[in-house]
């Protein structure tokens, strides 16, 4: 196991957050955009991650599986569908509705404080991580 590995696990998650920002920005950016004769209503996205594992090997000849942070798997698009009545829309279907955009900003604001909280906590043990390893190379120098 390196010294750097709660380095690299703590960039890994602020990379995510990050991303996750991106998106959210993206979708509050959208939140009025309804469907149209060239295209459908903006979809709300999420961002699907996993944990990172890597194959280990130990001592004694057997390999284990270690967490080296997280990773990003893609970006979700939700499906359900917000219709508005609007029969004088030319994008209307035989009914007179109109597909809007899913996006709530509520959600999406919750969701960017609870980011935004995460993003921090992440800094905050990278700072322990570099406080550790400079106390660390203070000793050795002793």
């Amino acid at each position: 196991m390196s010294i750097f590995n709660g380095l690299n696990i703590n960039a890994s998650g602020l990379s995510l957050e990050r991303f996750k920002l991106d998106t959210i920005s993206t979708n509050i950016a959208n939140v009025n955009t309804a469907q149209t004769i060239e295209s459908d209503a903006y979809r709300k996205k999420t961002v699907a991650f996993s944990e990172s594992l890597k194959n280990v090997q130990q001592s004694n000849a057997l390999t284990n599986k270690q967490s080296y942070g997280v990773r990003i798997d893609g970006i979700r698009e939700d499906d359900t569908v917000n219709l508005s009545y609007d029969p004088t829309n030319p994008a209307a279907d035989e009914n007179g509705y109109v597909e809007q955009s899913n996006v709530n900003v509520a959600d999406e604001m919750i969701e960017m404080i609870q980011t935004l909280r995460t993003y921090e906590a992440n800094a905050s043990a990278v700072e322990m991580n570099k406080s550790m390893l400079r106390k660390a190379l203070e000793i050795s120098k002793e």
